[in-house]
């Protein structure tokens, strides 16, 4: 009887131990797998100072509860735009007017006489200096999302992430042609836009360049949607973009060269016209971990504006002498 106790028992203390081993090996390989990881993001997060070019100038602070969306005006006035309102500072950063609208602006911009394009949902509508609207567009459809908006002498340029193409409009709203969709015989591969980051801008000589952020490339359109040019590539690089889809914004300076910036990896760099990667204006480290939406400004002495959506701050950006 004794001798079958003492069996049991060993095998009771046998089976424990084994469950042990197991759950330390089960935890050596989880943490095996998840360290790796976690260094080597860590390790793209590290910056060389040698890269950041910029330093930061001033920090606006919207009363907005929410901000999404960034643009510079005549006398380098600043708008930003978010929830159920707009607010204007001057170029130092003082309060210059505020109204007020129905709706989470996506995206805004300025026509030269200083009337606002402001993208809400699935429609533009036009404001003066006052706040006073002057147009309403209809809706492009149901299931449209807009998310860019740029304003040519002659047309208004809009990405819509809904429907993954872009509109050029005239100014009371008729649609002329859609740019970017699939076309294989024209040598268009399509936007892919895996998230609602889909930007897009005009270059000093009125071209157009839109984000394709799932191929990680910005590519240039003439007006009736012939593709002329595309550059970057995927990579885990600095001079490259990573993630799912990036660059979630871009801005273009006066000489031509392109501001972006990124989600995942939350940074603000500079390229050069032809898509050498030039500088770092911002590094990860000056943002909160997972922010999302760093919209971009540019103005006529190429300071670089970043909405930082999740402090809820204006950062003004110029380069170091």
């Amino acid at each position: 009887m004794k001798q079958k106790i003492f069996i049991v028992a060993g095998l009771v203390l046998l089976m424990i131990v084994i469950v042990i081993m197991l759950l330390d090996l089960f935890s050596a390989k989880k943490a095996d797998q998840s360290n790796p990881y976690d260094y080597k993001m860590g390790e793209i997060r590290k910056t060389d100072s040698t890269h950041i070019a910029y330093a930061e100038l001033i920090t606006i602070k919207p009363s907005l509860e929410e901000i999404h969306a960034v643009a510079c005006g005549a006398g380098d006035r600043i708008y930003v735009a978010g929830k159920n309102g707009l607010e204007i500072f001057t170029p130092e950063g003082k309060s210059d007017g505020n109204f007020g609208f129905e709706g989470i602006a996506s995206c805004i911009a300025l026509d030269k006489k200083g009337n606002i394009f402001i993208g809400l949902q699935d429609h533009v509508e036009i404001f003066d200096q006052l706040g006073k609207p002057l147009r309403k567009w209809k809706s492009f459809s149901s299931e449209s999302l807009l998310t860019s908006i740029a304003v040519s002498d002659s047309y208004i340029f809009l990405a819509d992430f809904g429907k993954k193409t872009v509109y050029r409009c005239m100014p009371d709203g008729r649609l002329i042609n859609r740019i970017g969709e699939k076309d294989p015989e024209k040598n268009i591969p399509g936007f892919i836009i895996p998230s609602p980051y889909f930007d897009l801008a005009l270059g000093k000589k009125g071209e157009l360049w839109v984000a394709n952020t799932g191929r990680h490339s910005l590519e240039q359109f003439s007006n009736d949607g012939t593709l002329n040019s595309a550059w970057g590539e995927a990579s885990m690089a600095i001079d490259g973009f990573c993630g799912c889809c990036n660059p979630s914004h871009f801005a273009i300076l006066s000489n031509g060269s392109f501001v972006t910036s990124e989600k995942g990896i939350e940074r603000v760099k500079i390229y050069s016209p032809k898509g050498e990667f030039l500088c770092i204006v911002a590094p990860p480290s000056a943002f909160i971990e997972g922010t999302r939406g760093l919209d971009l400004a540019v103005d006529s002495k190429d300071r670089i504006i970043v909405l930082d959506p999740e402090k809820k701050q204006l950062r003004v950006f110029v380069k170091k002498n």
